[in-house]
């Protein structure tokens, strides 16, 4: 019954503005890059338990992003008009959504081994949180702009000043992958300290955390393609 209700009152809020509901979606990655921060700052100080706790409050939202989109799809499937082709919305949409799953998938992983890391490793997979949490909201800051769009009914300067936007998130995806790229160098260099399982680990850590601010970026781009698309 509470899903249902969760459903109907985002619902409500597409009925209004088609475009409400898509920013409430981009907040709930947002909101688990957060609880991620928090998750990688317990795991460097040795509390797998509160990591795991963390990683269960970001399973909720990650579902609660789901429910979200399953809303936006069953209103795409009827006759609602919208100021913007369907199909490339729900391009959109999907990269978006992937913010949160990845973001899980990040949990998961720390939640399965705990590793005693060299302090230029740590720096570099806290500059990367760090990194990827700017991202999340400055993508967030991106979607928060169509219902601004929507109300100036696309004017050419609020498209501009929205899209102006985008180029930061690609500039922040790409400091993340070259941190991403000197860490994992690092990380075979360290092979005798970490072992092979404690490598391993960390490298696909490292990657799938990459992977968000990857998902931000592709996200903005098909956002960009459905406004000048439209």
């Amino acid at each position: 019954m509470k899903k249902l209700e969760y459903i109907r009152s985002v619902l409500n809020v597409f009925a209004k503005s088609p475009f409400k509901p898509l920013a409430i979606h981009a907040s709930k990655g947002t909101e688990a890059v957060l609880k991620l921060s928090e998750a990688m700052d317990a795991y460097f100080e040795g509390d797998m338990d509160r990591v795991m706790v963390l990683s269960e409050e970001i399973d909720m939202i990650e579902h609660e992003a789901d429910v979200i989109k399953q809303a936006i799809r069953s209103q795409l499937s009827s006759s609602i008009m919208l100021p913007v082709n369907a199909e490339d919305l729900l391009n959109f949409l999907k990269p978006q959504d992937s913010i949160a799953d990845v973001t899980q998938d990040v949990a998961y992983w720390l939640t399965l081994q705990h590793n005693e890391i060299p302090d230029d490793i740590k720096e570099g997979m806290l500059d990367i949180m760090s990194k990827t949490v700017e991202t999340a909201k400055t993508y967030e800051e991106l979607v928060g702009t169509l219902s601004d769009l929507l109300e100036t009914s696309f004017s050419k300067k609020e498209v501009e000043e929205a899209l102006s936007i985008v180029p930061r998130v690609e500039e922040l995806e790409h400091e993340v992958d070259v941190i991403e790229k000197r860490l994992v160098r690092l990380l075979f260099k360290e092979q005798d300290q970490l072992g092979g399982t404690g490598v391993y680990h960390l490298t696909e850590l490292i990657f799938t955390l990459g992977k968000i601010a990857d998902k931000a970026e592709n996200a903005s781009d098909r956002l960009r393609t459905m406004i000048l698309r439209r």
